[in-house]
C-alpha cells in the first residue's frame, strides 16, 4: 500500500484533532478549553476541504464560529474564576 503525499497531509490533520480532542478534555480553564475548541472546528473545516465537501466546510465553520463566539459569552459572564477589573 503506498500513499500520496495527501494522504500525509490528512493523518497529520487527523492527529491534531484527537490532540485537540484531548486537550478540550484535560484542560481545567475553560477559556483555554474553547481556545482549543475553535482550533478544532478550523482544522475540521481545512479536513472537509481537503475532501472536496466545501459545503460541509463551510456548514462547519458557520457552526464552530457560532458555537465559540457563543460559548465564550458564557464563561465570560459565569465563570466565577474570572478576574474582574475595578475602576
Amino acid at each position: 500500500m503506498y500513499f500520496e503525499a495527501f494522504d500525509y497531509w490528512l493523518i497529520a490533520l487527523l492527529i491534531i484533532l484527537v490532540v485537540a480532542a484531548l486537550a478540550m478534555y484535560f484542560l481545567k480553564n475553560l477559556m483555554h478549553a474553547v481556545i482549543v475548541f475553535g482550533a478544532y472546528s478550523v482544522t475540521m473545516v481545512v479536513v472537509w476541504l481537503t475532501m472536496n465537501t466545501p459545503d460541509l466546510a463551510i456548514t462547519e465553520a458557520a457552526a464552530g464560529i457560532c458555537t465559540t463566539v457563543l460559548m465564550m459569552v458564557v464563561i465570560m459572564r459565569t465563570d466565577p474564576n474570572r478576574k474582574v477589573r475595578k475602576k
